[in-house]
């Protein structure tokens, strides 16, 4: 199946807003450990996405979401932030790569990823980098798409039942246009 990958702006965020609230309340309960304890409401979800507004609006912050087809509800996302310090300005987070419970295994994290990589090409982001539970499905993820790990951290974040796990740190250097 062929995800439709689709650029969030921030004047079009607020027609997404409320899908995007839904998806990251489904992961969380799904498992993922994402930054949030499975106990996140829609309304926490909500906030949180609201938080990013400001990124959005000032260009630091790229959003994609994916579909499985056009008009079906959202079912991944992710996004990456540059960095806004003079010394790291050449650099961006891969943050929040997100897939639906219900939508894992046709191959939407890996178009995500790869739509991602080709954008931060494109705007001259020279080193992704990114954090993510070690172990997890998304590690593997990160390992077929060719991210080099850089190390873990033990007992770095509490997972959705508050338990402290392992991340593992990854970079890529996103192959630029010619």
């Amino acid at each position: 199946m062929t995800a439709l990958i689709s650029r969030i702006t921030a004047d079009r965020f607020p027609l997404h807003r409320d899908e995007l609230a839904d998806l990251l309340v489904a992961v969380v309960r799904g498992g993922a450990s994402i930054g949030f304890l499975a106990d996140l409401d829609r309304a926490g979800a909500v906030a949180w996405w609201d938080g990013l507004r400001p990124a959005l609006d000032d260009g630091s912050l790229a959003l994609w979401v994916s579909r499985p087809a056009a008009g079906a509800p959202v079912d991944g996302t992710v996004s990456w932030q540059r960095e806004t310090k003079p010394n790291g300005r050449h650099r961006a987070e891969l943050r929040k790569l997100m897939v639906h419970p219900g939508a894992r295994g046709r191959g939407t994290a890996r178009a995500l990823l790869a739509e991602a990589e080709r954008a931060a090409a494109r705007a001259g982001v020279l080193l992704l980098f990114l954090d993510t539970e070690t172990g997890s499905g998304a590690e593997r993820v990160y390992r077929a798409a060719g991210w080099t790990e850089a190390g873990s951290i033990p007992d770095y974040a509490a997972d959705p039942e508050g338990r402290l796990q392992p991340t593992t740190l990854f970079y890529k250097r996103p192959v630029q246009p010619r």
